[in-house]
């Protein structure tokens, strides 16, 4: 029996978390000018190259967050990195800090593209990733980084937002998107208008962009993280985690890369 089909039988049987053995480590990169750090995650278990996913973190910076969803895409059977878009592993304690630093990155979109080439080849060059088979999600500041990535062209299977915001300053042009998009947005998230959903579809079809929005009823703003109702409260903003809302995120994000990468083992 082929390693895949194995994989895929063990991870119907439930037996995935004990055959894996998921090795993690931070690693340094850099985009020429500005030293990064990132964090890897794989299965050593697994034999072979298996598809890569970039993981783009909140506006907090690179954070735990980020890196506990790139060792639960490595249990999944992928090799992750939670990639580094501020600079030597910042990160921010208040939304002040995080917004502006955050903000410095959307303003030079050009510099933020360098910095996000350079984790993709840090990525696809490591001994266990298929450079040819690359996706790349993130959350709110990330989400909205990955879909400029998008935008800009960069050659990626695929891209998922989470609560991520959907404006632009630097629209698609007709066939400029190559990646598949799917965008994941809380039906009640405060940060996302009607007009910015309605602006971002049109952008999309004009463009000619294979995509999937979906609205998860009563989620708000970064919805899929634990510590966002904390967070919420300490600095009175409308953020609040929603397991439902989170679950079935997932599950879409899993269905696509499914799909993108088929046959590819992806269950979790």
């Amino acid at each position: 029996m082929q390693r895949t089909g194995l994989f895929v039988i063990l991870c119907s049987l439930g037996f995935l978390n004990a055959a894996a053995d998921i090795v993690t480590r931070e690693v340094s990169y850099s985009d020429g000018k500005t030293e990064m750090t990132g964090y890897l995650a794989y299965d050593d278990a697994l034999e072979g190259k298996r598809p890569g996913v970039l993981v783009v973190h909140e506006w907090w910076g690179h954070n735990d967050y980020a890196r506990s969803r790139a060792k639960q895409l490595a249990g999944m059977g992928y090799t992750a990195l939670a990639v580094d878009m501020y600079g030597q592993g910042k990160t921010a304690d208040h939304p002040k800090d995080a917004g502006a630093m955050s903000g410095a990155v959307m303003a030079n979109l050009d510099q933020a593209k360098a910095r996000f080439l350079a984790a993709k080849d840090l990525l696809e060059s490591h001994e266990t990733s298929d450079p040819e088979r690359t996706v790349a999600i993130g959350y709110c500041f990330g989400g909205g980084v990955v879909l400029h990535m998008a935008r800009l062209g960069v050659d990626l299977d695929g891209v998922v937002s989470f609560h991520g915001s959907l404006d632009t300053a630097r629209p698609a042009g007709k066939g400029e998107v190559k990646a598949r998009i799917l965008v994941c947005n809380g039906a009640d998230d405060a940060f996302v208008s009607a007009d910015s959903i309605e602006a971002f579809k049109k952008e999309m079809d004009a463009a000619g962009a294979t995509y999937t929005f979906k609205n998860y009823s009563g989620a708000v703003h970064s919805f899929t993280n634990p510590s966002a109702t904390e967070y919420g409260r300490k600095f009175e903003l409308p953020l609040q985690y929603n397991a439902a809302a989170d679950k079935a995120s997932w599950a879409d994000m899993r269905a696509m890369l499914e799909e993108v990468f088929a046959p590819a083992a992806t269950a979790q």
